[in-house]
This record gives C-alpha cells, structure tokens and sequence, in this order.
C-alpha cells in the first residue's frame, strides 16, 4: 500500500464516504470515494499494481522512469518525487528477494555514463544474500571511460582510508578496470587473502552485474532530471530578480529558539545539484539579550563570513535570509564591514496570511512578490524550509543538553563525568528525578553521601 495506493476498502464502505478516512491521512490511499484523485489517474495506480502482482517489475520500473523524467522537466518536482520513492521501493523490493544459488561473499560494481556524468552502484553478497547496495556518483567523470571510472572508483572504495572496509573474494564488474592485475594483486595483499576480479560473467553472476546496471542507470536519471529541476528553477530566479548572471551558489540563515532560550542558528547552501549538505553549519549563539533575533543573525553571520573572507570555503552568489528588512539590513552591515562584494541579498518575510506560495521577498531595497507557481519561488521555499528545518533540530538538541545538566550542575561533587554517568544509568533527567536514594547509589562513582544531595536536589519541597 505504501507504493500502490490503492483502496482495500468494501464497496458498502466505498459508496458511502463523505471525507476521506484514515488510509488517507497516512499515505496508503489517494482517496477515489471523494474524488481527490481523478478517475483516470487512479485506474492508472491500479494498472500498475496489476503489472506489480503479475511480475512485470522491470516493464513498471522503466515506465516509472519515463514518467519521473517528463514530470521533471514540466517542473512537477513533487508528482517526480512521487515517482522516485516508488521506483526505490520497488528496486528495494525485487533485491531483498534475490537470493545467490552458489552463496558466498561478492560485491558487485557497476558503473553508467549518461549526459556527462557517471554512477557507480554496489551491491554487497554476503553468504549468498543482498545485504543492501548503495549508489556513487563520481566527480569528474565527465568523458572518462567506464575502465577508467570503475580502476579510480575500485582502488579508493577499498583501498583509501584506515583499511576498514571489507574486501571480499570476488567482485564482480560490468567492465575490465584498467591495469586489472595490478588492481587485483593489491587488493589481494591488502585484505590477506586472494580477490579475483571478474568482468566476463554467466548465470547468476550475470543477473546480479544487470540488477546493479539497472539500479545505477535509474539512480543517475534520477539525479540527472532533479539536477535539471533544480537548474530551471535557478534559471527562474535570475530572471525574477533581473541577474545578469545565473546563481550558482545559496546560502540561507534562519534563527531558532524557545522564549531566547538555547538561540541556534543555522547556515544552509545550495548549488545546481541540489542541497551541499557537507557544507551545512550551525552556531550556537552566545553573549545576546536572550530573543534578539538581529543580534543573533548578526553574530551568525560574523562568525560565517569572517570564516570566508579568510578563503575558508566558497562565497555563495545569493544569500537567503529567513526575515524582513531589519535581517537583511544585519546582513549588508556584516559584508559591509568585512569588505566583501559581490553576494546579493535576499530576505524571505511571510506575507500577511503567514501562508506557504504569499511570501514577500526584500531585495534590492524593494518589496516583490511572486506567483505561488514560479518555480523561482519554489527554489526559495526550498532553502528557506530546509535552514529552517536545520536550526530547529539543532535548537531542539541543545536545548536538550541543557535542560538534562543543568539542575545537575549545581550540586557540589557531582562533576561532567558523574552527572554523565547518572544520565547514561537512568536514561534521562526525568529518571534521576523519581530515583530513590539507594537507587542513585548504586550508580558507579557516586556515594551515599552525593546520592542524597542529589535526591535533596528534586525533593526540596516535599
């Protein structure tokens, strides 16, 4: 139900809905009884449910391929997404069933090339079964040859780092790596047993080089049309704020507290692929008058660009704030006074109804506003979601540590190592809390004497 969702409901049930029922809300039905899916887009779900059952998985995934790409590039991005998480699922699906007759452990590598980049797909055999796969996409592939990818890719997923990953018996390949002896003899010395390397393959080895083709080929379109996406949609930002150049890098700030308690503040980028998630960072905001948001900013900022200004990472083309005039004015007096040129700035207000699609953008010492459907402005609602989403984890998380030590850190004795200790036993404040005196005790490094203070700590007015 989670991939087809389609109604399990009786037909009495059916007939007599006036509001979508519980199915609904959770996902597993798109609700036909109350017309929230048109009649022919919900006989297409049941098409491919049949196509499901009747093991047609292969024919259903390339159709659902077909229709993420054409959705993509109408910039239907969430009707693609769609199409995405069921093309994963299926893929999931048909691999946890596949089992390998001759047992043993392989991993198995196989690389695509299509439209100037690469994947590279694993999937690992342990003992006979699929334990998970993975995808990789390479840089700098663009024109290189599949020998070249899979030699580069084989030699660093083994072979770099502290010598952690498994190397297995067998890997097998959908091409011959270049200088393939070589490899083969250096992987055999580096995991203390011989690995054979294998590229001409029958059988069963043949099935699983075709499932991992197959998996690497989906992934790379799947990431190639929400590169495409996300391209248009920056192409419709330059045009919506009138820039001579297309934006190649985001960045967008938001603040996050409860009441000026635990004050973070959050820094995400996005370039044309989509969110540089290495690249997120958050500050814990100190020395403020607790709920000053522009103080924060500031601070937030500061920190950020002094980092840049010093060639510590890259400067972004357009930096998104999550506020009015007041925050975008803290932002042009931060890269004022660090003499950096060249950012534009945008504030992202909520409109007057506080409403997703009625946002007021400040840019350029003016007001504008954009249509709920320009994907300029989706591109927008995007980063902003997601600093928004990346400040209030983090506020969340802090304010947890803070509130889980800071009774204890009054209490004479009991330092960062004990307070840690008494946490870890009881899992949590609340649970030292209701712990009797003797319970406390009993905690590794704490005495009778120091468990009662605690004690005397959460029952002072009793």
């Amino acid at each position: 139900q989670k991939v087809f969702r389609v109604r399990q409901c009786e037909d009495s049930f059916y007939g007599n809905r006036s509001r979508p029922c519980l199915q609904y809300q959770i996902e597993r039905c798109t609700a036909p009884c109350v017309g929230l899916i048109s009649p022919e887009d919900y006989a297409e779900d049941v098409r491919h449910a049949v196509m499901f059952l009747e093991g047609r998985n292969s024919r259903l995934i390339d159709e659902l391929v077909a229709r993420m790409e054409a959705a993509a590039k109408a910039l239907q991005f969430e009707q693609a997404a769609r199409f995405r998480d069921q093309i994963a699922s299926l893929r999931r699906m048909r691999e946890t069933q596949s089992v390998d007759g001759e047992g043993g452990d392989r991993d198995v590598i196989a690389v695509v090339s299509e439209g100037g980049a690469a994947c590279v797909q694993v999937f690992f055999i342990r003992g006979g079964r699929n334990l998970g796969n993975k995808s990789y996409f390479p840089r700098q592939a663009e024109g290189a040859e599949a020998a070249d990818i899979l030699a580069a890719f084989v030699a660093q997923f083994y072979l770099s780092g502290a010598g952690g990953r498994e190397i297995p018996p067998e890997i097998l390949l959908n091409a011959e790596p270049e200088d393939a002896g070589v490899l083969q003899s250096v992987l055999s010395e580096q995991s203390g047993h011989r690995v054979q390397l294998t590229w001409r393959l029958r059988g069963e080895r043949a099935r699983w080089r075709q499932m991992a083709e197959a998996n690497a080929r989906t992934a790379l379109r799947s990431r190639l049309a929400g590169k495409a996406g996300v391209l248009k949609r920056l192409e419709a930002l330059q045009e919506a704020l009138e820039l001579d150049s297309l934006p190649q890098r985001l960045e967008c700030f938001d603040i996050s507290h409860t009441m000026g308690e635990a004050t973070v503040a959050s820094c995400v980028v996005l370039d044309g692929h989509g969110p540089l998630k290495a690249d997120y960072r958050r500050f814990n905001i100190e020395g403020i008058t607790p709920g000053d948001d522009y103080a924060a900013m500031h601070q937030a900022l500061m920190r950020r660009y002094t980092r840049l200004k010093k060639g510590e990472g890259k400067l972004p083309d357009i930096l998104l704030i999550d506020g009015g005039k007041g925050q975008v004015a803290q932002a042009a007096a931060v890269l004022e006074e660090l003499q950096i040129s060249g950012v534009s700035l945008l504030g992202v207000a909520k409109g007057p109804a506080r409403k997703p699609g009625q946002e007021v953008l400040v840019f350029a010492g003016r007001e504008l506003s954009l249509p709920a459907d320009s994907p300029a402005l989706h591109v927008i609602q995007q980063i902003r979601d997601e600093a928004h989403r990346f400040a209030i984890t983090g506020h969340r998380q802090r304010r947890a540590r803070a509130r889980n030590t800071s009774v204890l850190e009054g209490i004479s004795g009991l330092g960062p190592k004990r307070r840690q200790q008494l946490l870890k036993q009881f899992g949590g404040l609340q649970e030292v809390a209701r712990a009797g005196v003797s319970d406390l005790a009993s905690v590794p490094g704490i005495s009778k004497n120091l468990a009662q203070k605690v004690y005397d700590v959460f029952h002072s007015d009793e």
